[in-house]
Parts: C-alpha cells; sequence; structure tokens
C-alpha cells in the first residue's frame, strides 16, 4: 500500500489557465437548476399587466409532490431554432399602460407593448382577445377573435395582435439569454466556485 499526496488549491491560487478549466468544469453542471424561476416570476407579474393570463404547468418533485409555474418553455440560446413559447389567453388589461410604467419604469419595449394594445383594442371597442399555445417550443401560435362575436372578421387587428404577443414572447427570450449570459460569465461563476469553497489540483481539475 502507499499514500499519495495531493496539494489542493482555492480558486484564487490558481493560473489563469487552471481557473479557465475550473470555470468550464463549474459549468458542466453549475446551472443544474431552475435558474430562471426569479424570471418566470416577473414574466408572470408582466404578463398580467399586459392581460396576458399565463397558463399553469406542474412540475413533479422528487418527494412526489409538485411545484407549479407559468407555461413558459425556451430552448437555447446560441442555434438554429432557439427562442421561447408559451401558452396562455389575452384579454384587454384597464390601466395597462399607468402600471407597467411603474413596475418597470425603465423598460422602454414594455411601455411600448402596453400602449400598442390599448391603441389596438381602443379601435375594436375593447373586445379583442386571443389564445396562445406554444409550438415545438420555440415559437408560438395566436388564435384571434371578438369577445362578443368569436365568428366575426377582425381584419388587420389579427395580424396586429399576433405580432404583439410575438413581441412579448421575444422581449421574454431577451431576458432568459441576459439572465443565462450574466449567469455563466466569468465574474459570476469565479464568485460561485470561491463560496462553495471548491478546491482544485493545480491544472484545475477539481479534487
Amino acid at each position: 500500500m502507499r499514500t499519495i499526496e495531493t496539494i489542493v488549491y482555492k480558486y484564487d491560487e490558481l493560473s489563469e489557465s487552471a481557473q479557465q478549466k475550473a470555470r468550464e468544469w463549474y459549468l458542466e453542471g453549475g446551472l443544474d437548476y431552475p435558474w430562471w424561476d426569479y424570471s418566470y416570476e416577473d414574466f408572470a407579474r408582466v404578463a398580467d399587466i399586459l392581460g396576458i393570463d399565463l397558463s399553469l404547468k406542474a412540475i413533479p418533485l422528487m418527494n412526489g409532490k409538485y411545484r407549479y409555474e407559468p407555461e413558459i418553455y425556451f430552448t437555447g440560446f446560441y442555434s438554429q431554432g432557439s427562442g421561447s413559447s408559451f401558452v396562455g389567453a389575452y384579454r384587454y388589461a384597464k390601466g395597462a399602460v399607468a402600471k407597467i410604467k411603474k413596475y418597470a419604469p425603465q423598460d422602454e419595449e414594455l411601455h411600448r407593448l402596453a400602449q400598442a394594445l390599448q391603441d389596438l383594442q381602443r379601435k375594436h371597442f375593447y373586445r379583442l382577445e386571443a389564445q396562445i399555445t406554444s409550438r415545438r417550443d420555440a415559437a408560438i401560435s395566436v388564435d384571434v377573435s371578438d369577445r362578443e362575436d368569436p365568428y366575426k372578421d377582425v381584419g388587420d387587428a389579427e395580424s396586429e395582435l399576433v405580432d404583439l404577443m410575438n413581441d412579448f414572447n421575444n422581449w421574454m427570450y431577451e431576458r432568459l439569454q441576459d439572465e443565462y449570459e450574466y449567469l455563466t460569465s466569468d465574474e459570476v461563476v469565479a464568485e460561485s466556485i470561491v463560496a462553495n469553497e471548491y478546491e482544485f489540483d493545480e491544472d484545475g481539475n477539481w479534487v
């Protein structure tokens, strides 16, 4: 029998190349948790203000129970076919413009969306509604109708509302990508490694 001693290093004690290897190791499983939860909570609040009622999906837990989150899907972020989708229903929401400016005062895209939805609804006596479904997790289908006459031809309003729902979907996707890029940035990954007190060999391999 023989004893082999290994010198271990904290992240800050590693060379630059070893630190890079340590960060790559962390990213292999470092985001293996629902990192999008806070984003989803924000999306649900924004959607509610705009008049979008997001459906809920059940997520099974280890103990046989379930947790529920907005029915939002995404794939990404840097390949063909990447995108997001959601399931829900839209109806006019009174006061959305003022409410969204209060909730997200710096987000001009949300301000534009709220104003555009209000302007469109005004032209149609606030009767437009839509059912939104997910298509392959990366796109949505939008079925637009008049609340009081489902068979009425709403004309150009259909394509306008479809575009606005797609704009909201794209807004969500961009926020998810921003969050992902933040969490996988060198600085944040390094902070996570240090906070968890991981140790490595000289080459940056976790020990």
